[in-house]
């Protein structure tokens, strides 16, 4: 008499994570010239993705395509399940309460002192918030940035490196869901470049915040994403974690690792 084999049991499968962002068959020209044909993308819930690519490849297009601030000229983008392509601009406000956006320069008003900078959207959203409540905010978020005691402080007294932290406890009063970086660390020496890194980092692993991070700064980008999806010709032609594209087969993702494609 044979013995059965029982049937094997399945392992587990972990559930997939869910998408934060996503991208379909983004289109955007203009005056004729084409920035995105057909791009396709999908982010992760709480993941740090980074977009690469050469000079003029529209990466901080696409970051504003996602806020809304630019809408493509056809495909669909959705936030968190919501199609940001659908809404009129009075509906993107909700989305803009879950995701925001940390510019390059930094984008600080000059004559606004630091508290008054990283409280900004707070008030415009709780114009009637006691001044007690938004200045708690303001110091726990400058704290969170290293920066304690430099509510006083105006714009021109900051270097630049604290101006991009800042500008990074100003996003972070906000309370978002979603953070996008458009050159979070240009202009910055190393020791500031490894400082903003690993505030983006935090910030990810404090919140569990997703972020979508623009960098030519590849000593940035090996450090802290999880992956890169790369922008050439108008269209993503690859994603994947570092190792992945170091691995890629395809020729502009080589080219543009080892810095022979323009940033």
């Amino acid at each position: 008499m044979t013995e059965k084999t029982p049937n094997p049991v399945a392992a587990p499968t972990a559930p997939a994570a869910a998408i934060a962002v996503e991208l379909r068959d983004v289109r955007m020209a203009f005056g004729g010239k084409v920035v995105h044909d057909d791009v396709n993308l999908s982010v992760r819930e709480g993941e740090i993705m980074t977009l690469v690519g050469g000079s003029g490849q529209g990466k901080t297009v696409l970051l504003k395509e996602i806020i809304g601030l630019l809408r493509p000229d056809s495909g669909r983008i959705f936030v968190h399940g919501r199609e940001v392509t659908a809404m009129r601009s009075l509906d993107l406000q909700s989305v803009r309460r879950e995701v925001a956006m940390v510019f390059q320069g930094s984008a600080l008003f000059d004559s606004m002192t630091v508290a008054d900078n990283v409280a900004y959207g707070v008030l415009e959203r709780f114009p009637d918030m006691p001044e007690e409540q938004w200045m708690k905010i303001v110091a726990d978020k400058l704290g969170l940035v290293g920066l304690p005691g430099t509510e006083s402080l105006m714009p021109a007294e900051l270097s630049g490196g604290m101006k991009k932290r800042v500008a990074l406890a100003r996003a972070l009063a906000l309370d978002p869901k979603i953070i996008l970086y458009d050159e979070p660390t240009t202009g910055l020496d190393p020791a500031n470049v490894r400082r903003i890194s690993a505030l983006i980092a935090r910030t990810r692993e404090a919140f569990g915040v997703t972020s979508i991070m623009v960098t030519h700064d590849l000593l940035a980008v090996e450090a802290i994403t999880d992956r890169l999806a790369m922008l050439d010709r108008g269209r993503i032609i690859a994603v994947g974690t570092w190792k992945e594209m170091e691995a890629s087969p395809l020729p502009r993702v080589g080219q543009f690792l080892a810095g022979e494609v323009e940033s």
